[in-house]
């Protein structure tokens, strides 16, 4: 509880520190990093608190060709009702790593892409997950915030 405790200070600090200015490299890292910490502490309410209320989570799976098929689309309320159900189930563990932050030129919002490895133990069981995930970002009212993102899953690399 201490780290959710940590991050959501972290994050209201990006927030907050981008309020009344622009994004920077640092705020956008600092908010990623404390949205991370949140999901791996299994506070689903605090990090779900991180988006915009009209953010939108769409996967999109690798084909055996190489492109990717679309998954579907998920609001705000459909992916914190099924991220519930998976951390109650199972235990996760997510890393990621970022690869390109683009903010734009009024530094009010960011494209941020990350690469992101999940693990999901279930009933004893492993499996690892890998996407290229795409997140939206913009400073709100209330602080910095995501209006969603996009995961590309696709294979493992070694």
């Amino acid at each position: 509880m201490r780290a959710a405790f940590l991050s959501l200070t972290i994050i209201l600090a990006a927030g907050a520190a981008t309020a009344q200015g622009r994004l920077s490299d640092a705020s956008v890292r600092a908010f990623l990093t404390g949205q991370e910490r949140l999901w791996n502490a299994g506070d689903v309410d605090a990090y779900f608190a991180t988006f915009t209320p009209d953010a939108r989570f769409t996967d999109r799976g690798q084909s055996n060709q190489g492109g990717f098929v679309d998954y579907g689309t998920s609001s705000l309320s459909q992916a914190r009702t099924t991220s519930k159900r998976l951390l109650a189930g199972s235990k996760v563990r997510e890393s990621s790593r970022i690869v390109r932050i683009e903010l734009a030129a009024d530094g009010r919002s960011a494209r941020v892409v990350t690469d992101e490895t999940t693990r999901i133990e279930t009933a004893g069981k492993a499996r690892v997950v890998c996407a290229e995930s795409v997140h939206q970002l913009r400073v709100t009212p209330g602080g910095l915030r995501s209006a969603g993102q996009t995961d590309y899953i696709r294979r493992c690399r070694r």
